[in-house]
């Protein structure tokens, strides 16, 4: 018993970490398979409801139009009211949306349902990733929140799968397929109860005896105290208008452009890969799973290199491999299919590699104050991409053809590689507290 009890002292309850990792990254995953399900059932759903290429393209768009809303309104009500209740709360509603998918009948229905749920899906963003990051040591935080990420594109894989075995093999309807993301959602709801507050957000609204009741009990006590740095925590007084203020004004931008820049042909080609795969003549089945089962490869290799590599390198050089990639799709005319397949896996790969970014480099920009209004706004911002381009893709295949859609990819990569090299921190190492503090955002910053 004393023996365990040092242990709990030196690193913390590894029990409790586990099970709150799992059930925030977990809830991640349902982002994943929700989109990843769509991707194959919105073939058969358009042809049974009879719907056009636009209306196709709303509903493919409609759970990141949700997200543009929910993840704001869930990241300041999360910095508001704290991080536990709403990170039950949401969960609940994916429960309930989940299965209302089965009774849908007109295309209109569905994308109001899925407008619901992406709002769900955007208050997982905010919450989640702060939630885990608070409780998280600085030195395991990147690997710990990069689970995220895994999971998301874990949860996008088996959706695929299961989809295609769902609809081709067991002969489901499309709206019980749908309705799937209703079980891990279950799940997931099970993990979340009893979870306690975020300390750091404890003690920032000045309630230290409750803080360090959790931090002595689950995360190691006084040494966790004296790595976290709680007092560099300060709340200030301008709420969620201090995310565009100057020197928050970069960090913002940052994080905003280089997240619309990673998802946004992401999203445009993998939400559609059945109808790209297709174009390309090529497996529209065994191409979707390949593809996304490099993505997955790419999230894990990213999760355990984030500590080794940096946060810098592992975002501006997949950035320029990802351009190259497409435009190796977009521009080499008569390609041969196994070299058209082995850029998409390149672009697949390095995507997922740097994706984990995304949840990674919001909660260490932002400070405790408004760290989830933050990750919300960055979220809601890369979301306005995502759902222009999962919108306008299906439209733009028919009207320029897919390979300008790809250069245009391609052009966003190279954005974002620009805008990372000149403003992307170091912040590999640190404390929430030091990577959090309010100054003008440099490369420079580098762990002490």
């Amino acid at each position: 018993m004393a023996q365990a009890t040092k242990r709990t002292k030196e690193f913390g309850d590894r029990g409790f970490l586990r099970r709150l990792t799992l059930a925030t990254a977990w809830g991640e995953g349902l982002d994943g398979f929700d989109l990843g399900v769509l991707s194959v059932v919105l073939v058969p759903l358009s042809r049974e409801l009879g719907i056009s290429p636009v209306w196709a393209g709303l509903i493919g768009a409609s759970s990141l139009i949700g997200i543009f809303f929910g993840a704001p309104i869930g990241g300041f009500l999360t910095d508001r009211f704290g991080r536990k209740q709403l990170f039950l709360i949401d969960i609940c509603l994916f429960v309930v949306l989940g299965v209302l998918q089965a009774f849908v009948a007109e295309a209109w229905q569905l994308f109001v349902v899925r407008l619901l749920l992406g709002i769900a899906i955007g208050a997982e963003y905010s919450i989640g990733s702060s939630m885990l990051s608070e409780f998280v040591p600085a030195r395991r935080r990147g690997r710990r929140v990069s689970y995220m990420l895994v999971f998301w594109y874990g949860g996008y894989l088996v959706s695929v799968a299961a989809a295609y075995g769902l609809l081709e093999g067991l002969g489901w309807s499309w709206r019980w397929t749908l309705a799937t993301s209703a079980i891990p959602a279950l799940v997931v709801l099970g993990l979340r109860i009893g979870l306690p507050e975020s300390p750091r957000w404890l003690m920032l609204h000045g309630r230290t005896q409750d803080a360090r009741a959790i931090i002595d009990r689950y995360l190691g006590g006084d040494e966790h105290m004296a790595e976290a740095a709680y007092d560099s925590d300060v709340k200030n007084e301008a709420g969620w208008r201090q995310l565009f203020a100057p020197g928050m004004r970069s960090r913002t931008f940052f994080v905003s452009t280089f997240y619309i820049c990673v998802v946004t042909p992401y999203f445009a080609i993998f939400t559609f890969a059945p109808k790209v795969f297709e174009s390309l003549q090529l497996n529209e089945m065994a191409g979707t799973i390949f593809a996304n089962s490099i993505a997955f490869i790419g999230a894990i290799v990213g999760m355990l290199t984030i500590e080794l590599i940096g946060r810098r390198k592992q975002l501006i050089g997949p950035f320029w491999i990802m351009a190259g990639a497409l435009l190796v799709i977009g521009l080499w005319a008569g390609a041969p299919p196994m070299a058209l397949v082995g850029a998409f896996a390149v672009f697949a790969f390095f995507n997922a590699m740097t994706g984990n970014l995304t949840a990674v480099y919001p909660i260490e920009v932002f400070p405790t104050d408004v760290r989830a209004t933050g990750v919300g706004i960055a979220n809601a911002f890369s979301r306005i991409g995502a759902a222009a381009g999962t919108f306008l893709l299906p439209v733009g295949i028919q009207a320029i053809g897919l390979p300008w859609c790809m250069v245009t990819g391609a052009a966003m990569c190279v954005i974002g590689a620009t805008v990372s090299q000149l403003l992307a921190p170091e912040t590999t190492g640190k404390s929430l507290s030091h990577t959090g503090l309010v100054a003008t955002l440099s490369p420079k910053i580098a762990p002490a």
